[in-house]
């Protein structure tokens, strides 16, 4: 059976019912599975969970440009493993057609926050955007919000995937399921693609107990902590410092060619 076909037995929900389920400041539990076990995962997970559904639509279309400095500062400060870092993006919601810059902040404590801003599109001009009851410049926003300045940053890997969004019956946590990823470098022309990688990313509100984590226990899936940033810009980077990453991407070529 396929994907499609499987997301049609689940129960829909609006963006308007998900918004008190937006869980800004949460942490991250990630898988990697081949796209093969796909299937098995979503028919174990479908009574327990709502599928997001916009405009009929049960499979979105996302467009990320991932920003960086010229040394790729963000890049390296995940690599040395630095636990307080950042990463700064501008999503294209395609079918939603909204974008935003985003601003993703990770603690040592391992708690992710992410602040954002509705912005015209991938280029970051110097531009009033508005923010809730304030109007910012893009460049003060991403001052205030983030350890970086706007004139020195630039863009770097372009991101696009298909996504599937989960919720839990309970509106406590967030599920998202990316597949079809294609990074491009704009910087060095690069590109990499990965049909059969999908990466389910757990989003909860603290360690708090999961059917997500039931169900990879029964799959013989351990949690494996990936950011699509680093390993596309690992893999699209020639002679760049990756030591920390080779285990995972070399995880991850066996993943898509053991189906």
């Amino acid at each position: 059976m396929n994907i499609s076909s499987l997301i049609s037995k689940f129960e829909p929900i609006s963006l308007s019912e998900m918004e008190s389920v937006k869980l800004m400041n949460r942490i991250d539990t990630k898988y990697a599975i081949p796209v093969s076990l796909l299937p098995a995962f979503l028919e174990a997970s479908m009574d327990d969970y709502y599928v997001q559904q916009i405009d009929g639509k049960r499979i979105a279309t996302y467009d990320t440009m991932y920003y960086d400095t010229n040394n790729l500062d963000m890049y390296i400060r995940h690599h040395d493993r630095q636990l307080a870092r950042q990463k700064i993006r501008v999503r294209q919601y395609v079918d939603s057609d909204l974008t935003f810059l985003e601003i993703k902040r990770k603690n040592n404590k391992g708690r992710t926050k992410k602040k954002r801003i509705e912005v015209p599109g991938f280029g970051l001009e110097a531009q009033t955007v508005g923010h809730g009851k304030k109007d910012w410049t893009i460049e003060d926003f991403i001052a205030a919000k983030s350890r970086y300045r706007w004139e020195n940053i630039s863009p770097h890997l372009q991101t696009m995937f298909h996504r599937i969004t989960l919720v839990n019956k309970g509106k406590t946590e967030r599920l998202t399921i990316d597949f079809d990823l294609v990074w491009t470098n704009v910087v060095t022309g690069e590109e990499k693609t990965y049909p059969e990688l999908v990466i389910i990313e757990l989003k909860r509100d603290g360690n708090v107990p999961s059917h997500t984590t039931l169900v990879m226990h029964d799959l013989h899936v351990h949690p494996f902590k990936i950011s699509k940033y680093c390993i596309g810009t690992a893999l699209t980077t020639p002679h760049l410092k990756k030591n920390r990453f080779k285990a995972k991407i070399r995880k991850i070529e066996k993943l898509v060619t053991n189906q």
